[in-house]
């Protein structure tokens, strides 16, 4: 009699969810019109030798749906912070008043809006291969254990589970680019 093999479905989930963290992430990241703290989060500036996070040299607000402002703590590095903006590709012309920088976000016209959608597109569907590449990991550890004497109940009792999971999780993907480029669409 063949001995019960477990599969442990809960580390491949847990890379899932990894990867649709890392989507969220990317997702945040893409400028939508509206005004977020985390679009400035990629950028770093040289402080003190040291390359620094934006918001560990000062503190970023949102005051207004269409405003960024960045009260940078140090008056020598007012102008580091506003050249790093300048130089991020965020497509922002920073403005200085005093200590603070204000970030205001344009208007994203049509074009520009449907290049976002195609590029949140490519993240869904990093996303979505890395799901697969764990759903692969997870029928070949279902195989191995085939090899090492699982029933054949049990062999489809856990490829049914692992595949489950997978679809589960690219159904969230989906459901995360559908929100994601309405979101981007919005006028």
């Amino acid at each position: 009699m063949a001995e019960a093999i477990e599969i442990d479905t809960d580390d491949l989930e847990r890379r899932m969810k990894g990867a649709m963290e890392s989507l969220r992430h990317e997702f945040a990241s893409l400028r939508t019109g509206r005004a977020s703290a985390s679009m400035v989060e990629p950028i770093t500036v040289d402080a003190y030798g040291t390359v620094t996070p934006i918001n560990q040299v000062g503190t970023v607000n949102v005051p207004e749906p269409r405003m960024v402002t960045i009260n940078v703590w140090d008056k020598a590095l007012v102008n580091k912070v506003e050249k790093a903006i300048r130089e991020s590709g965020l497509g922002i012309n920073p403005q200085l008043n005093g200590t603070i920088i204000m970030l205001p976000i344009p208007e994203l016209n049509e074009e520009r809006r449907r290049e976002l959608t195609r590029v949140a597109a490519q993240y869904s569907e990093h996303a979505r291969v890395a799901i697969r590449n764990v759903r692969r990991d997870g029928m070949d550890q279902v195989k191995k254990a085939k090899a090492a004497g699982m029933a054949e109940d049990d062999q489809k009792f856990w490829e049914q589970a692992v595949q489950e999971l997978t679809d589960r999780m690219i159904a969230e993907v989906d459901k995360a680019l559908e929100a994601k480029q309405a979101e981007i669409m919005q006028v």
